[in-house]
């Protein structure tokens, strides 16, 4: 792959139930994070043009699938899962080792994770509470929606400014 095509982004309803809005936006800003790193190199996605910072849209990707898993996969579902780019050496490595894969994986693996949450998640309902508890409490599905959805706008927010350093692309 020389440079990644980022599919289309979803439509996002202005009207419809709490599942169908919060499923909307999540995929929403999940192909938004995408959007950030379309027609760009795997050069281009390593970069990381804030000095104080270790911040790569390549690295917000490779970080993603593993928030996808945490959330989705083990707690909500209750899987033992092997998480995507982390070691004990490193638990940023996500982050920090950005050699390890081809972006073809990475992109791949990003997929996959997306593909696995809506999966687990589909046919449950909002008040359903996780499998496995972190961090001493339990969160139900509609927690969990709100958090990734949080969690990719922030995610995002750093993209737009990671993309507009790197060749001065900007947009929503």
């Amino acid at each position: 792959m020389e440079t990644f095509d980022a599919p289309e982004r979803p439509h996002v309803p202005s009207t419809g139930d709490e599942r169908a809005q919060l499923d909307a936006w999540l995929d929403f800003l999940r192909a938004t994070l995408l959007r950030k790193c379309d027609g760009l190199n795997a050069a281009q996605l390593k970069e990381r043009p804030v000095a104080s910072s270790r911040l790569s849209l390549l690295g917000i990707v490779r970080h993603m699938p593993f928030v996808e898993q945490v959330w989705f996969e083990t707690s909500f579902a209750g899987h033992e899962t092997i998480e995507y780019y982390k070691n004990e050496g490193d638990r940023d490595a996500d982050f920090n080792d950005l050699d390890s894969d081809a972006l073809e994986v990475v992109m791949d693996l990003y997929l996959h994770a997306v593909k696995d949450s809506k999966e687990l998640s589909a046919g449950h309902s909002l008040d359903e509470v996780e499998k496995k508890p972190r961090r001493g409490r339990a969160v139900d599905l509609r927690w969990i929606y709100v958090h990734m959805i949080e969690e990719y706008a922030r995610h995002c927010g750093h993209a737009d400014l990671l993309r507009e350093m790197i060749d001065g692309a900007t947009g929503y």
